[in-house]
């Protein structure tokens, strides 16, 4: 009776049962002012008209004998079946139809059963739901709503798993106790410090990528964009493990299965992702066996793909880790990419195509090496930028420390960790070397060998901390040299590792600078304000490590010792490490930074200085250059 009040006055007869109109009152609006209807009641009134429409439609179309009813189920609908190689029922490519037959009638009365029934369960649905309250409606939604993700999660089986790869041989990985009381004292003594470092970014900094000691914070940098992605728990973990914190190291796998994500909205640098965190991860899958690593490591390594979408195939700098949007520093020379960043992929990707089968990360780098091999070298040296939309280099700046440091290393390290079958990389390391020794490598006038960088045709006479790593790479290329040249190039070391202490040694903290000169009758001193820092880095003690492991001879040691007192004494605070402004201070300010690298790198290569060398030998091992021990591998087995 109230669907009446809703139709035109055609027949005054048609509506006894709507209240008397007014005197005056003539238009049906003024009915519906009167008759104000619910909201309730107009859902249900639309939702009958359109269920009755339905049923409608389906009796009043015209019944043609050529548009018969299929059932619903998959025996009643245009099925193809193709024969099978071992011969079917049916013929090749025969369209079968199912569901006609001499049923037709009935199965039209049925359905039209079902319809009503259909419908009259609809209505009453629609009925029961519009008696509820709005609490009850929202509460309904909201118990469909999470019962919708909960299947959603279901079905999300996660990432394809990896296929079975053999495991290279991992020896060597614990232990390593020096016979000798004091060495092991010493060793002690930096398992301790390594501790301390942890145990204050447990308590002050979880899950930030890096810890402020002194506020007792967390720390980011923009290498990290504006996420907190643990890096000092990617980049430790490999390091607890070798030192027997095995407690700790658990930590750190409970915090990354739960809480590494790699699809937050953040830039980082590809080059340091993949050194920290994708060569941390891959180490401590090795290290341990733990299979959360690997797909940790795969699952951001698909992350980085993107950034190799240029051009040329050279790599982008930064990528967006969501939308793969890359691009490059705006400090870099006319928007170049940086060769020790695009140079410093081999090891890991080599890794990664092994573990997953996907030979797209082996020839990414592999196409980098062959663009570099077709291009033209000034005097043989390869400068620091390459852009990579054209191709063709930057400002011809070379340098064998920052910006060009790991791209060489990295060239030796593919030979060895390719069991030295990678005999292409080996001769690119060894043209790359004497062109280096020829226009960078000098003797000061004290005999200090240095490594100077080239700008412009002219050699600048300063050299930085990070070059100091060269000394290791010289001692650990020179079995393999050309011509019979394993002598020089371990004495080279042995010239570096000297230069290089020599910076330690003539501070008043005995820690190095950033970078030193030699010019103006100074010889391995910061001129500079802003190279007089020390931020906890690992390179001099990479290569006392590296020449002792070649030598045995105990200044390594002794040296070794001599730094890592000399950052317990100056660098430790109740909060953990702090790298220091001025190493010619006698009262130093902090930095307040304690950076990943300190438990990566630094502590790792002075604990492995005072232990055994069958901890991490170097026959089965290859360090990345965030000193992440990655096994040997066969080429033949990508």
């Amino acid at each position: 009776e109230r669907v009446s009040a809703l139709l035109p006055l055609q027949n005054k007869e048609n509506i006894s049962l709507i209240p008397t109109l007014s005197p005056g009152a003539s238009s049906f609006p003024h009915h519906r002012a009167t008759l104000r209807l619910s909201e309730k009641f107009i859902l249900l009134l639309i939702l009958s008209a359109f269920i009755t429409l339905c049923f409608g439609a389906f009796f009043f179309l015209p019944d043609n004998s050529k548009h018969k009813r299929f059932d619903l189920g998959l025996e009643d609908v245009l099925i193809p079946h193709i024969d099978s190689p071992k011969g079917g029922k049916h013929a090749a490519g025969q369209v079968v139809i199912h569901g006609q037959g001499g049923h037709d009638e009935e199965e039209e009365e049925s359905l039209r059963d079902k319809i009503r029934a259909d419908h009259e369960r609809a209505l009453q649905e629609a009925k029961e739901k519009l008696r509820k309250s709005r609490e009850e409606l929202q509460a309904e939604i909201q118990t469909e709503k999470s019962k919708v993700v909960e299947d959603l999660k279901k079905k999300d089986t996660g990432p394809k798993p990896l296929p079975p790869v053999p495991m290279p041989q991992v020896v060597g990985v614990s232990d390593g106790e020096p016979p000798e009381p004091d060495v092991k004292e010493k060793r002690d003594k930096i398992r301790e410090m390594m501790k301390h470092a942890w145990d204050s970014y447990r308590q002050y900094g979880w899950g930030h990528n890096e810890l402020k000691p002194l506020a007792k914070k967390g720390h980011s940098t923009n290498i990290f964009g504006n996420s907190q992605m643990g890096a000092t728990i990617v980049d430790a973990l490999d390091t607890l493990y070798i030192m027997g914190l095995h407690e700790e190291f658990k930590d750190g796998q409970e915090w990354i299965e739960q809480n590494l994500d790699f699809g937050v909205n953040a830039e980082v640098s590809v080059f340091e992702v993949n050194i920290r965190f994708i060569g941390g991860l891959l180490a401590a899958y090795y290290l341990s066996g733990q299979e959360v690593f690997k797909l940790k490591a795969v699952q951001l390594a698909e992350k980085l793909l993107p950034a190799f979408n240029t051009p040329t195939g050279i790599p982008w700098a930064m990528v967006n880790l969501k939308s793969g949007v890359g691009r490059n520093w705006g400090w870099a020379s006319a928007g170049s990419s940086i060769l020790a960043e695009f140079g410093t992929l081999h090891m890991e990707f080599v890794h990664l195509t092994y573990l997953t089968g996907n030979p797209a990360y082996y020839q990414k780098v592999m196409h980098i090496r062959k663009l570099l091999a077709k291009m033209d070298r000034p005097n043989g040296l390869y400068p620091n930028y390459l852009n990579p939309r054209t191709g063709r280099w930057g400002q011809h700046h070379t340098s064998v420390g920052g910006l060009g440091d790991s791209f060489y290393e990295y060239l030796l390290k593919a030979w060895l960790m390719s069991d030295k079958t990678d005999t292409e990389a080996r001769k690119t390391y060894d043209d790359a070397i004497e062109a280096i020794e020829r226009h960078l490598i000098r003797k000061s006038n004290g005999g200090l060998t240095f490594i100077g960088e080239w700008k412009n045709g002219h050699l600048e006479r300063k050299m930085g901390h990070l070059t100091c790593f060269a000394g290791g790479m010289f001692a650990l290329g020179a079995d393999g040299s050309p011509d019979d040249k394993a002598g020089h190039y371990l004495q080279l070391g042995a010239e570096i590792a000297h230069t290089c202490h020599e910076s330690y040694d003539r501070t008043v903290l005995k820690l190095g600078p950033e970078a030193f000169k030699f010019d103006s009758g100074l010889e391995a001193v910061a001129v500079r304000q802003n190279e007089k820092y020390y931020i906890l880095r690992p390179e001099v003690i990479e290569t006392y490590w590296y020449m002792w492991r070649f030598t045995h001879d105990p200044k390594y040691r002794q040296w070794g010792w001599e730094a890592a007192q000399a950052i317990d004494k100056y660098c430790r605070v109740s909060g953990g490490f702090s790298g220091v402004k001025d190493v010619y201070s006698s009262n130093p300010t902090y930095d307040d930074v304690q950076q990943s690298f300190f438990l990566a790198e630094t502590l790792k290569y002075l604990y492995l200085l005072f232990s055994s060398d069958n901890l991490i030998p170097l026959e089965n091992w290859v360090f990345n250059t965030e000193a992440h021990p990655l096994p040997v591998l066969h080429l033949d087995k990508l």
